[in-house]
């Protein structure tokens, strides 16, 4: 799977300029570029049937090369009492703070709900960072019906941007398939990920 964009909303404080957080993101990056379908192609090849494919396989895979690389998954903000927000899909402590992933599988208001928990920790010191991944222009036809996208999340990126914290990373990755093969199996509407790696 490849990365068409990158999209910083917050980058200030020590953080912004820190190895640790150039680190981790190259460490999402890495997980990202795991990705392949089907089984054992060189790449991430989807069958171009218009909301044919799954979503939560693609994350399942993703998480679970962060786990094995020290992050946890399905972990709720606590420390500050905000209530109500579910958990984060995974989650990095490092020594500066607490760096959040979140995988786009639900719908736009799912997108939305994801940065603004971010964007809640970020700003009562749960969290240092946050990223959200989802699917691009390209992507998004071949998913789950009305999937969170970059192009509907657009719009709202400068409310995002204009959130006034001191010190943190906020940030989107977009993602897209390698290719497209008529002949890839559709990518199953479940949770079962370890296969996409």
């Amino acid at each position: 799977m490849k990365i068409v964009d990158e999209i910083t909303l917050i980058s200030k404080g020590s953080f912004a300029q820190s190895a640790t957080l150039q680190t981790t993101l190259a460490q999402i990056r890495d997980a990202i570029a795991t990705i392949s379908w089907p089984e054992g192609s060189d790449g991430f090849y989807i069958n171009p049937q218009r909301k044919g494919n799954g979503v939560k396989p693609i994350k399942a895979a993703c998480v679970t090369y962060l786990k094995d690389h020290g992050w946890k998954d399905e972990q709720r903000m606590r420390g500050q009492g905000v209530a109500g927000t579910g958990p984060l899909d995974a989650l990095l402590e490092t020594p500066e703070g607490n760096f959040a992933l979140e995988w786009e599988t639900g719908n736009i208001s799912s997108s939305h709900r994801a940065l603004n928990k971010m964007c809640l920790g970020v700003m009562n010191g749960e969290l240092l960072a946050g990223v959200l991944v989802l699917p691009s222009n390209k992507l998004y036809p071949h998913l789950t019906d009305r999937v969170g996208n970059i192009r509907e999340l657009m719009p709202y990126l400068p409310l995002w941007s204009s959130i006034n914290i001191e010190n943190g990373y906020i940030g989107l990755i977009v993602i897209e398939q390698d290719g497209e093969k008529d002949d890839a199996p559709l990518i199953p509407k479940g949770t079962d990920g370890r296969a996409l790696l």
